[in-house]
């Protein structure tokens, strides 16, 4: 038997509203990395609204360097959706080495970047679950569970809060 998804190397990946609250949640494989899990978890996104049909498309997306790739910016650009994700110093050294056909700089608001460390807070705040934190669960439906269920309480803390 070999190591199961649930186990010491899953991955989550979360797309988290402006307040850090968790609105889609998948889980991947340790190994693969977090790039190839943006489209799905956009693809995933539905927020409710009083009338008409979910919303699907952000006003912005915060990510870090590992979500810098073209395929990303250019989902995002089709969408009408604003990139706040900071170039990695790789890529600006091969758009540097092209010259003019390299395109043109990556604009990134350095204000707005700083407001992701709501969304590094809440994944320090899910990491002190001490069933997250530690991994004991042999499959990945019951790792979720618990993640989905982080992710209720955080809701639930939220509304409650609110006058």
């Amino acid at each position: 038997m070999g190591r199961s998804r649930g186990g010491l190397s899953t991955k989550v990946h979360q797309l988290v509203d402006g307040n850090g609250l968790p609105l889609v949640t998948l889980l991947t494989p340790g190994q693969a990395g977090d790039s190839p899990m943006f489209l799905p978890l956009m693809n995933l996104l539905r927020v409710g609204r009083m009338r008409g049909r979910p919303r699907t498309r952000p006003d912005r997306v915060r990510g870090d360097k590992a979500y810098s790739s073209r395929a990303i910016r250019t989902h995002l650009r089709s969408r009408g959706i604003k990139a706040v994700i900071p170039e990695p110093d790789d890529q600006k050294g091969h758009r540097k080495r092209r010259g003019s056909r390299g395109g043109r700089p990556v604009s990134l608001d350095a204000c707005d970047y700083k407001n992701r460390s709501i969304i590094e807070r809440r994944f320090c705040h899910t990491k002190q679950w001490r069933g997250l934190a530690t991994r004991y669960d042999k499959h990945a439906l019951n790792y979720r569970a618990a993640v989905v269920l982080n992710g209720v309480i955080a809701w639930s803390k939220e509304l409650s809060d609110t006058p």
